[in-house]
């Protein structure tokens, strides 16, 4: 289960665009957070915090107690917007928790003993994972930080349905009820193709460097043979 991190906020009496764009002249994210029944609360938080937080991973599966002036309030990350350019983080949502809350979250998915599965490790299949994270409806108090998945035993065309995984109590899967989440595929004909692409341009830089050759070769022919003339 995530633990619940602090995270230090200034309260926002201005909002809109023009106000957006002092607080991250300042160095700052704008953000805001909802929900509870209370009405929205602007708030600012530091930039390289922020940055962080969000690219280590796990940014919106995590509880925070976020400390505005002294007032503290439990919320989880729901949306952020990255610069498209320099991905930055410009703005984020938070969505107030209550005792007793349930939240719907993706959760990553982490598989395990790939070196168990006998169609990979023996046999050159390949995972093909078709879910990355789950859609779980899961208490406040209780977000996993990740659900795994064990590869143990698979084979060649075996494929890995949401069933199958174990799950954290009291934690809902809201997908589909036959879902799969992973499954493992005989070598490809992609892999084919690459190895035929990488050998044809080997050889095309072979075929190049053996042209330059001859021709470095020639022209040191040509100018020995004027050289013979010249004496």
């Amino acid at each position: 289960m995530s633990a619940v991190k602090p995270l230090e906020a200034v309260a926002r009496d201005r909002v809109g665009k023009g106000a957006a764009r002092e607080v991250r002249r300042q160095g700052n994210v704008p953000a805001v957070i909802y929900g509870g029944g209370q009405a929205p609360q602007a708030i600012a938080i530091d930039l390289v915090r922020t940055r962080t937080l969000i690219y280590a991973g796990g940014f919106k599966t995590t509880l925070f107690e976020i400390n505005a002036g002294g007032k503290k309030t439990r919320a989880i990350p729901r949306d952020f917007q990255l610069d498209p350019v320099t991905g930055v983080p410009l703005h984020v949502d938070f969505l107030r928790v209550v005792a007793g809350q349930n939240l719907t979250v993706e959760v990553p998915v982490h598989f395990i003993n790939e070196d168990e599965a006998p169609g990979i490790k023996k046999n050159g299949g390949t995972l093909n994972v078709v879910l990355h994270t789950l859609s779980l409806e899961v208490p406040a108090d209780a977000i996993p930080d990740a659900v795994e998945v064990d590869l143990t035993g698979l084979e060649i065309g075996d494929s890995i349905h949401i069933e199958a995984v174990t799950l954290p109590a009291n934690t809902t899967f809201t997908g589909e009820a036959e879902a799969v989440v992973a499954n493992v595929v005989p070598p490809t004909v992609l892999g084919a193709e690459v190895e035929a692409e990488e050998a044809a341009i080997a050889e095309a830089q072979s075929t190049e460097a053996a042209e330059e050759k001859a021709e470095a070769e020639a022209e040191e022919a040509a100018e020995a043979e004027e050289d013979k003339k010249e004496d």
